[in-house]
């Protein structure tokens, strides 16, 4: 049977991570911690639980992405490595099931599961997580930052590119794809997250940095996230700039009347369209209403991401994480 090892990434998770160490208890031959910078008792809380802990050095930029190359490069001689954050639960199970399919396939590189929300009724901003993590089982293009991998395939592909602050999970799935390997979602319950997303700042930063994620990982790898970045220049820019030229033209004029119905038509479309898939999946009707306006509200804060990954990358500043906890 192929070892696994487990590498937790975490900064300040507190009873999250003490969770998040305690699911993984007996299910790893090796688990590693990565701190980046906590001021709780996380490190002590890891090293009394056995983990091997990493402290990133703070003077440089962090990155989920740097911490999980961190936390593998710890690793002595691994064959099989599940990341997963230190806001996460490991389901029971499920390592075992991962490892048995990978064993199975040799052509899959990459495997892994359906995570959840552990309160998802907190709020509407932690419902949208949970429903946008639950996605068919099969052949997948990328996942989250939970995943099974094989080291031999994380080594040929360098690790995750340390410079993407959002998205990076998508970035090395294009490169392992690319190297011509399968990626693949079992039909099986792999952990449980903690949002804890609760005010709409936070869900507002998040919905930046998705857009940062976009915007870097696109500009990294041509052609991915391309639907989504229409999507946002359509609704958070084309849209607007259309309906406030013809308003500042001809103010009430019947003109500017026949070019707002449609735009606010292209709206209350995509609305209707975003509240119709969300009915689709069962999600809570009387969260569904208010998830349907934050998907269509959320262009507007994808779009400011994407422009400050564009003025990073032309000033040459450093990519830095934008949080939302």
């Amino acid at each position: 049977m192929t070892p696994v090892d487990v590498v937790l990434i975490g900064r300040n998770e507190g009873q999250r991570l003490i969770a998040c160490l305690e699911s993984v208890q007996g299910q790893a031959r090796q688990v590693v911690y990565v701190d980046s910078g906590s001021t709780d008792n996380s490190i002590s809380e890891a090293e009394a639980r056995g983990a091997k802990v990493v402290n990133l050095d703070m003077s440089i930029p962090f990155t989920a992405a740097r911490a999980r190359n961190a936390g593998f490069d710890a690793l002595d001689n691994p064959e099989f490595v599940q990341f997963i954050d230190g806001d996460c639960a490991l389901v029971p199970g499920y390592i075992d099931k991962a490892r048995a399919h990978l064993e199975a396939n040799p052509q899959v590189g990459m495997v892994t599961g359906w995570r959840s929300e552990i309160f998802p009724d907190a709020s509407p901003y932690n419902q949208i997580c949970d429903w946008e993590w639950h996605r068919p089982a099969g052949e997948i293009l990328a996942c989250g930052g939970d995943m099974m991998v094989r080291a031999s395939l994380w080594r040929d592909v360098g690790g995750m590119n340390a410079q993407v602050i959002a998205a990076e999970d998508d970035e090395i799935c294009c490169r392992f794809r690319k190297a011509g390997w399968t990626l693949q979602r079992i039909p099986h319950d792999m952990t449980r997250h903690d949002a804890a997303m609760l005010r709409f700042g936070q869900w507002w930063s998040r919905a930046v940095r998705t857009g940062h994620g976009f915007a870097q990982v696109g500009h990294l790898q041509p052609g991915y996230f391309s639907k989504e970045r229409m999507r946002v220049i359509l609704f958070a820019l084309w849209l607007p700039l259309i309906a406030i030229t013809s308003i500042a033209s001809g103010l009430f004029s019947p003109m500017a009347f026949w070019v707002l119905v449609p735009v606010v038509g292209a709206y209350a479309f995509s609305y209707w369209r975003g509240l119709q898939g969300l009915i689709r999946d069962q999600q809570p009707k009387e969260m569904a209403p208010r998830m349907a306006l934050l998907l269509s509200l959320s262009k507007f804060p994808n779009l400011i991401g994407m422009l400050r990954f564009h003025m990073r990358r032309l000033s040459g500043r450093d990519m830095r994480i934008i949080e939302y906890k």
